[in-house]
């Protein structure tokens, strides 16, 4: 794999904005570093066992075995004023661990509800099974990050509410583009895993202005990114095809379930 240094530039784009689109600068299996340490990595085209179970989790999140929630994101207030809808159908599920609500006066962390559907059973299983072959890439290709996260859950997340070895939680998400953000909701010092199924779309690239760095979120690709640590947002989707979408399927960890150890 190719070596990447990650050096940041002077920009004024600011958390909230919407993500322009971006011709990706990434598209190569590679390593990333800042300062001289690995950080995360990228992967083309994924093979073997974790392609075999995202093949399985992608077609079931696209059926209509698993719940989801309708989203709206793309939409600005004006759109919304005139009553203009995103070009795309868009929808979210999450399973593993959520974190407490106190203004839904749920002051505790409990797991998906998506968990107590039959027909979601094999979703969750395949994401289970991914999500351990991504662990697996992750302790071969960045072992020092896979020892510290793999530490940092033990001593924060109870046992109930790990995802995997490393994470507490997995979102899907169907034609989402994302505006600048960061994941401040995460553990420091963890990396979240994001896979792309992509098919008669363009875009949704994951953006980083702090680097200029644009990956490209081709159909298969991995990447292993610190999400907390920078703020990143997803550029517009665009069919290119009647039926075209673009998936991914993430595992993060949350920071919020440290008091309940």
């Amino acid at each position: 794999m190719k070596k990447i240094d990650l050096i940041k530039v002077k920009h004024e784009i600011k958390i909230g904005a919407e993500c322009p689109d971006k011709i990706p600068n990434i598209s190569d299996d590679c390593i990333f570093y800042e300062d001289g340490k690995p950080i995360g990595f990228f992967i083309n085209n994924i093979e073997g066992k974790l392609k075999q179970f995202i093949d399985i989790a992608a077609k079931e999140f696209r059926s209509d075995n698993v719940p989801k929630s309708e989203m709206a994101r793309g939409v600005s207030s004006e759109m919304m004023r005139k009553g203009i809808k995103n070009e795309l159908s868009q929808y979210s599920t999450i399973i593993g661990s959520v974190p407490p609500k106190p203004h839904m006066r749920r002051p505790y962390p409990t797991i998906s509800s998506v968990h107590n559907v039959p027909s979601a059973k094999t979703f969750i299983k395949a994401m289970l099974l991914a999500c351990r072959e991504s662990e697996e890439l992750i302790k071969k290709i960045l072992p020092e990050q896979f020892d510290l996260q793999q530490k940092i859950i033990n001593e924060n997340v109870p046992k109930e509410f790990r995802f995997g070895r490393l994470f507490t939680s997995s979102i899907s998400n169907y034609n989402i583009s994302a505006p600048l953000h960061r994941d401040a909701g995460n553990l420091e010092h963890c990396v979240n895993v994001i896979i792309t199924r992509r098919k008669n779309a363009t875009g949704g690239n994951l953006h980083v202005p702090d680097y200029d760095a644009t990956m490209d979120s081709s159909n298969n690709s991995l990447l292993v990114y610190p999400a907390w640590r920078n703020i990143h947002g997803v550029t517009p989707i665009h069919e290119t095809a009647p039926g075209g979408y673009r998936n991914s399927l993430i595992f993060y960890p949350l920071k919020a379930f440290k008091k309940f150890v």
